[in-house]
């Protein structure tokens, strides 16, 4: 959309039609303006376009087809063909260009281009209450899109529909949320502490996150509380939103997610403990990970292998544990944290590791990932 000439031609032919009273006698005068014979208008009009098929062709003529077709499709059916209503406006303009004496009779039947982006923007802000859910999504998107090009009057009606969930379309509300950066200030936070409170609401788990994008700390109460709620999204986009804030005072309540009946549940609060660091959020991470034993707990390795350098010499002694899903998940967390010191003890186990992991799986397998992991890593800081 940086095109700001096209997307107005865009609007406009699409709203050419959406504008009109009555459809049908607009068409007709647009098909009269072209300047083609009557008789070519009142076959475009009766829906008979194979009567069409041996007229002279000019340069009036795709615009004549284009608009004879959406005349037809509303005769039929009642319905706006809007792929060909798109098309209409840019048409008609190139003709005017192409045909001066033309351009008169088609503006009058068209009607006025649109003033540019802020035409566009009001449109589509307009588009959000209306009836049809496409033309909702269509319309937020399109705000999206002009807000990250900077337009004030898009960001306003962004802001508007963040600011009070109970007035909007949950989509809407969710797709504005999840950009919230391009247009969040101080002054949504009480609308969305609001939001946040409302833990029946559908969109309750984009509140959390949108909170913690803009730093509204006063969230961090009602957050914490939705590491109980019964839906796992929720539940997930709770330690998520907890790790952008990195609060330490979430970090008993993210420990108890570790053991969440629901896996993804269990990473994220993982994740958000390794962003968080601390002593407290390491020993709950380590505890979990010996105690359960669990080889499909990758995202306890990734989460420990966050804390860098002071875990490593941990990591290197569990590689000697008796129990081969640990010596598989301690290969894992070495690799992830790219330390040359984790080099000789993965390089071990890849030769002559062949013990079974209780899902099948060598040892020697997990310490090779760990290897090619840690080498990609030093190979990226090395050409930063």
């Amino acid at each position: 959309m940086t095109d700001h000439r096209d997307a107005v031609l865009r609007l406009w032919g699409r709203q050419l039609h959406e504008r009109q009273g009555e459809p049908l006698a607009w068409a007709e005068a647009v098909l009269e303006a072209t300047g083609r014979p009557p008789a070519a208008v009142t076959a475009a009009m009766s829906g008979r376009l194979d009567a069409l098929a041996d007229s002279p062709s000019d340069r009036a003529w795709l615009l004549f087809r284009t608009v004879a077709k959406m005349a037809a499709n509303l005769r039929g059916d009642g319905h706006y063909d809007a792929d060909v209503g798109t098309r209409i406006g840019p048409l008609a303009l190139r003709l005017g260009e192409l045909e001066p004496p033309l351009a008169g009779p088609l503006g009058a039947a068209l009607g006025p281009l649109p003033d540019g982006p802020t035409s566009l923007v009001t449109v589509h802000a307009a588009e959000l209450s209306s009836g049809i859910y496409t033309i909702r999504l269509r319309a937020i998107d399109a705000l999206l899109e002009w807000a990250e090009l900077g337009h004030p009057q898009a960001r306003s009606a962004l802001s508007e529909v963040a600011s009070d969930h109970r007035t909007q379309d949950v989509t809407v509300w969710t797709k504005a949320l999840n950009r919230i950066t391009l247009f969040g200030n101080a002054s949504l936070e009480p609308g969305l502490l609001r939001a946040l409170a409302d833990t029946g609401h559908r969109g309750v788990r984009w509140s959390a996150l949108a909170c913690a994008e803009l730093g509204f700390r006063r969230a961090v109460p009602l957050i914490t509380a939705l590491l109980e709620h019964p839906d796992p999204m929720v539940r997930e986009g709770a330690c998520e939103a907890l790790g952008l804030f990195a609060e330490p005072a979430a970090v008993p309540a993210l420990s108890a997610r570790l053991n969440d009946e629901t896996n993804w549940v269990r990473s994220s609060a993982a994740l958000a403990l390794g962003h968080i660091g601390g002593d407290r959020a390491l020993a709950a991470l380590w505890q979990t990970m010996v105690e359960r034993r669990n080889p499909k707990a990758g995202h306890l390795a990734s989460a420990i292998a966050a804390f860098g350098p002071p875990v490593v010499d941990d990591l290197i002694a569990l590689t000697t544990d008796p129990d081969p899903d640990l010596r598989a998940l301690a290969c894992r967390a070495l690799g992830s944290t790219g330390d040359d010191r984790a080099l000789p003890a993965l390089e071990r186990l890849a030769a002559h590791d062949l013990a079974r992991t209780t899902l099948g799986g060598l040892v020697a397998s997990a310490a090779k990932h760990g290897l090619r992991t840690a080498h990609r890593l030093r190979a990226r800081t090395a050409t930063t």
